[in-house]
């Protein structure tokens, strides 16, 4: 995924540009993806947000909205990352060792701690996956350890008493090689390097896939996929999907919100394939991913289902915006929670347009600088000749590689010239007045509509006087007519405030004449 898809999580959106250039790896959580933890290009790990149940591992229960370093994690290369609900969060190093902290009312933390410290002794763990308040691990010997909370069978221990350490997941998994794992909210899955795959716990949507709707305290073989060779699979809140090595993907279990994708809203206790022959994998279709994969989003956390299924070919999808599943939950998911641990490629190809955004206002090869209230805005003249028809004119007459700028404030100007390179303005709305001001100044009626819509989407009863002054002034006749219908809409208040009090003569004139026309005085 690029860099800019980073940015779309809500979460991120405070981040200056350049820490997000610095993001390798990222995961967003929480009832409302209101918490986020990611690792720099310098293997630091950095955590933000509400810090519900201690859950950003940080030691504390304080919220922040500045990124606070994880010490203790840093330098320390992250290999698979899960959360629960609760919520608490897992890791495992590339070194094998798991870090758990959050909340731990169920011993979901594995050491009866709210803290990070687990550690598997002896064994190194390549994977870890987390239900609601239970945890999985997958070792690099292929052996499943299971601890947390057990009311349906889901640490497979035999028993529904909750797993307070670290447990060996046996029974029929004995002597068998686990290659990859998965938990729903009260279920785990296993897949074994022989494409079976097993499952346990919770089952009363049949997320088991066993072909009925009991619990299972133990780890039981799905019958109805023998001979299929399964190679990873993925949960939801209550159903599951499966990949297999030739590309197909079955589903089962909770289906009310149509997110085991067979055309209807039923339950399944089976697997149930979902795509036909024709859609299978080929090894020459466009996907979304190199590595096949599943994924799952669950309803109960996200509003609505948004499911994922890429291989390393698949037939063609019907055009759309979007350059991975990622950006799909960024966009859509409510909350706007990451199924798994992203990872961000710092080599990413950059678009004329990504690269254009990044070089504005940086010294490095700019040939030209704009001195505004003292401060520097660092731009390049052939860009601003090409974009702007006052600039070609005005750099065609002189030779000069900084100019002094007086009537308008750096606030305004520079969001002006980053305009000129991205196409988008970045101004709140009562700042935006100035920018309109300079729209017309400059005779950019692009720029004029942006700053007019923007100026709309912060109108309120206070400021509705100001903005409408500003909009006959600037000539903006829309956002007049805007400005206008909102006043006579809240006259009462608007009549209250000191702008109407303070509203030049001939505006309030023409104010009246024009609301009495509209039939705003009438009883």
């Amino acid at each position: 995924m690029s860099m800019l898809d980073v940015g779309k999580w809500p979460v991120f959106a405070l981040l200056p540009p350049e820490e997000l250039r610095l993001i390798r790896q990222a995961c967003v959580f929480g009832s409302a993806a209101n918490e986020a933890l990611y690792v720099t290009v310098n293997d630091e790990v950095f955590a933000l947000g509400t810090n519900c149940s201690g859950c950003l591992g940080l030691g504390d229960l304080q919220s922040t909205i500045e990124p606070r370093r994880i010490d203790v994690l840093c330098g320390k290369k992250i290999e698979s990352l899960s959360y629960g609900t609760g919520p608490h969060v897992v890791i495992a190093t590339t070194d094998g060792e798991v870090f758990a902290w959050g909340h731990n009312g169920y011993s979901q933390l594995g050491n009866g701690t709210t803290n990070h410290g687990l550690t598997l002794p002896c064994k190194r763990v390549t994977e870890v996956a987390c239900g609601s308040h239970h945890t999985i691990a997958l070792t690099t010997d292929g052996e499943v350890f299971a601890w947390g909370y057990n009311n349906s069978g889901q640490v497979g221990s035999g028993s529904t008493a909750n797993q307070p350490t670290p447990r060996r997941v046996s029974s029929c998994l004995q002597n068998k090689v686990v290659v990859n794992i998965a938990c729903g909210q009260l279920c785990s899955m296993a897949v074994l390097d022989n494409g079976e795959i097993y499952g346990w716990g919770y089952n009363c949507n049949g997320q088991l896939g066993l072909g009925n709707n009991g619990n299972q305290q133990t780890p039981c073989r799905i019958a109805a996929l023998q001979g299929v060779n399964i190679v990873r699979v993925a949960c939801g809140y209550a159903h599951t999907l499966a990949l297999t090595d030739e590309g197909m993907v079955y589903a089962w279990g909770a289906n009310s919100y149509g997110q085991l994708g067979t055309g209807n809203k039923s339950n399944q206790a089976l697997p149930t394939l979902i795509n036909t022959d024709k859609e299978r994998s080929d090894g020459g279709g466009g996907c979304m991913s190199h590595q096949p994969h599943v994924s799952c989003q669950d309803p109960e956390r996200a509003g609505s289902d948004v499911g994922s299924v890429s291989g390393s070919g698949c037939s063609q999808p019907p055009p759309h915006p979007f350059s991975s599943t990622d950006d799909v939950f960024a966009c859509f998911a409510t909350p706007a929670v990451t199924w798994h641990l992203l990872s961000v490629d710092g080599d990413d190809y950059l678009t004329v347009a990504q690269s254009l955004k990044k070089e504005f206002d940086s010294p490095e090869i700019s040939d030209l600088k704009f001195l505004v209230d003292g401060k520097c805005i660092h731009v390049h003249k052939a860009l601003l000749k090409i974009r702007c028809e006052h600039f070609r004119t005005l750099l065609n007459e002189t030779d000069e590689d900084t100019l002094e700028i007086h009537q308008f404030s750096y606030l305004v100007y520079r969001a002006f010239l980053e305009y000129l390179y991205t196409d988008t303005i970045n101004l709140p709305p009562e700042d935006a007045i100035g920018l309109l001001d300079l729209a017309t100044f400059y005779r950019e009626t692009r720029l004029k509509r942006l700053c007019q819509e923007t100026i709309k989407r912060g109108i309120s009863e206070e400021n509705a006087v100001t903005l409408l002054s500003a909009a006959v002034k600037y000539e903006a006749r829309d956002l007049e007519e805007f400005c206008f219908k909102f006043c006579v809409n809240h006259l009462t208040a608007v009549t209250q405030t000191q702008a109407f009090a303070d509203m030049d003569h001939d505006l309030l004139k023409n104010f009246i004449s024009k609301a009495s026309r509209y039939g705003a005085f009438k009883n």
